[in-house]
């Protein structure tokens, strides 16, 4: 062995992902990297590390302190407080089915161009964990157990950046969603009741909700188009969005699509938790729509404000949308601590 306690005859277990039917059946392969496949060891690790608030510099919050199993791995606030108690301005996002996201762009405004390098940023920024990763990385050092655990999963105790947010990256990736009530519908295990079908002609239509354009349709389980759109949340924008990355101002205003699973554990919702329940985002895209320069062309029926759906229409669409969930991954003991 050498100085990093290396064992050049030792491999971690490689761990394939236990994809669903219907991705399997309707989408292309996740994207995983090749110098970060997935093993074993590495998920144990990162889950470990996702849970620990070893990261942040007082000891006080972990990445699950904002990203809770039973929300869907996102929390009910409208914005998350970091260790200093200061909020945000953005909503944290749900993390599922990350490893299907093709375009490779994270975060609500797609600034992080993989998961490994999304997770380096929660450490050091000072509205989250507010530690540096000099230190994150010396207290993993001493810690009693970890060296041995990136021993096991990246056969060197010499413990790195890179090594411990491939690990989270690793763990991240397991987080899949695909056991809905429309899930099993699709699959035809179950049925839906006349409203949840009637809300399903509403989505799909263009004269109607008119949401697949963005948010796919059954034969995309992801329910999003992992793409960045302005829909009309504002007239004028204290948050840029994709704007503020690539400077480009007809980016400004523009979000990621997120994905229409797990509503029901997600609340509240847009970029910046603005909309407390479900209602509010159908009475937004129904008659609340706000004009702007870069509003996107999907965005149809902005001069009438918005689809102008009836009461009924609502009720239904929610209806369907709400069969989009999926109890069992917010219930998945595999995900908890």
């Amino acid at each position: 062995m050498n100085c990093s306690n290396e064992d050049m005859g030792y491999e971690p277990t490689p761990l394939a992902l236990d994809i669903p039917q219907l991705f399997s059946e309707n989408i292309i392969a996740p994207v995983i990297p090749a110098d970060n496949l997935m093993t074993v060891e590495g998920v144990a690790l990162g889950k470990r590390l996702f849970f620990d608030t070893i990261l942040s510099s007082d000891g006080s919050k972990a990445c699950v302190s904002c990203h809770s199993p039973q929300n869907a791995f996102t929390d009910n606030n409208q914005t998350s407080a970091g260790v200093d108690g200061i909020f945000g301005n953005r909503n944290s996002m749900p993390l599922f089915n990350l490893a299907w996201n093709y375009n490779e762009r994270f975060a609500w405004d797609g600034k992080e161009l993989s998961l490994e390098r999304q997770a380096e940023e929660p450490v050091q920024n000072p509205i989250e964990l507010h530690s540096n990763w000099d230190d994150a990385i010396a207290r993993l050092q001493s810690h009693s157990e970890y060296p041995e655990l990136f021993r096991r999963a990246f056969n060197s105790t010499i413990i790195t950046k890179e090594h411990t947010t491939k690990a989270l990256a690793q763990f991240e990736r397991t987080l899949i969603s695909a056991n809905s009530k429309f899930d099993r519908y699709s699959l035809g295990q179950t049925t839906l009741t006349a409203q949840e079908l009637n809300g399903l002609d509403i989505f799909l239509r263009e004269d109607k909700g008119d949401c697949f354009h963005c948010h796919g349709n059954p034969n995309n389980p992801l329910w999003t188009n992992n793409d960045f759109h302005n829909n009309g949340l504002d007239t004028a924008f204290t948050d840029l969005g994709l704007g503020a990355v690539t400077g480009d101002p007809n980016d400004n205003g523009k979000f990621r699509t997120p994905s229409l699973r797990n509503l029901a554990y997600t609340a509240p919702y847009m970029h910046d938790g603005r909309f407390s329940n479900l209602d509010q985002v159908i009475n937004h895209y129904s008659e609340g729509l706000q004009n702007s320069p870069t509003i996107d062309p999907l965005m149809k029926k902005i001069n009438d404000g918005g689809v102008q759906l009836s009461q009924q229409e609502k009720a239904d669409l929610k209806a369907f949308l709400l069969t989009l969930s999926d109890p069992s991954f917010v219930n998945n003991s595999t995900f908890t601590n």
